[in-house]
């Protein structure tokens, strides 16, 4: 597809698949999940049906990924390929691909659009105790001064301000693989008190604003 091509929506076939979707995920929590057997588009589909068709994501704890660096998004699905990272709906669902698979499936939600803030802007003090930890932590040499993403550094500005906490719990408590080690030595100083005011500022981060 052509960067001016219209992003293919995940919503006819998301439709169509929620329901399978939706026992998918039971019997994972039964840990009784196989390998999903579906097509390229109802793979798509179902990425869909956990992390948004939009690509915004209404799931607690569930990353959108509209707006993703198309790389990253490779990383990630390779890692859960390979089961570097554990999530048995995903480990299900990219079992078995091949490279080529993966980085197209990564190109396609890719194309979806970054999620939108919150209408009610970060309180004052939160965000000013969190810029200054981005400051420290030189978040933006990675992830870009207006947290868009590059590379394998991954879009901040607008995620769920559930799932940043719980990525970056996670990475302090080395209990999720990245890329490489920056973001558990980025990570391990952080207080809970920390991640609380990064999570509650990055979500509410709108990229027409300039940085203070």
């Amino acid at each position: 597809m052509s960067a001016s091509s219209p992003p293919r929506p995940f919503a006819a076939t998301f439709l169509r698949l929620t329901g399978g979707v939706l026992a998918a995920a039971a019997l994972a929590a039964a840990g009784a999940l196989s390998a999903f057997t579906g097509s390229f588009e109802e793979r798509l589909a179902a990425c869909g049906a956990c992390h948004g068709e939009t690509g915004h994501s209404s799931q607690p704890e569930v990353p959108s990924l509209g707006g993703q660096p198309a790389f990253y998004l490779t990383l990630q699905l390779y890692m859960f390929r390979e089961r570097l990272r554990i999530s048995e709906p995903m480990n299900a669902l990219v079992a078995g691909l091949d490279d080529d698979t993966l980085h197209r499936m990564a190109e396609r939600i890719a194309e979806l659009p970054p999620p939108r803030p919150p209408a009610e802007p970060a309180e004052p003090a939160r965000a000013g105790r969190a810029l200054v930890l981005i400051r420290e932590h030189r978040c933006g040499f990675c992830h870009n001064e207006d947290f868009s993403g590059e590379k394998n550094a991954p879009r901040l500005a607008a995620q769920r301000e559930d799932y940043l906490a719980k990525a970056l719990r996670e990475y302090r408590d080395n209990i999720r693989r990245a890329y490489d080690s920056s973001m558990a030595d980025a990570a391990q100083p952080l207080t809970d008190a920390d991640i609380r005011d990064l999570a509650h500022f990055l979500a509410r981060f709108r990229q027409t604003e300039a940085r203070p």
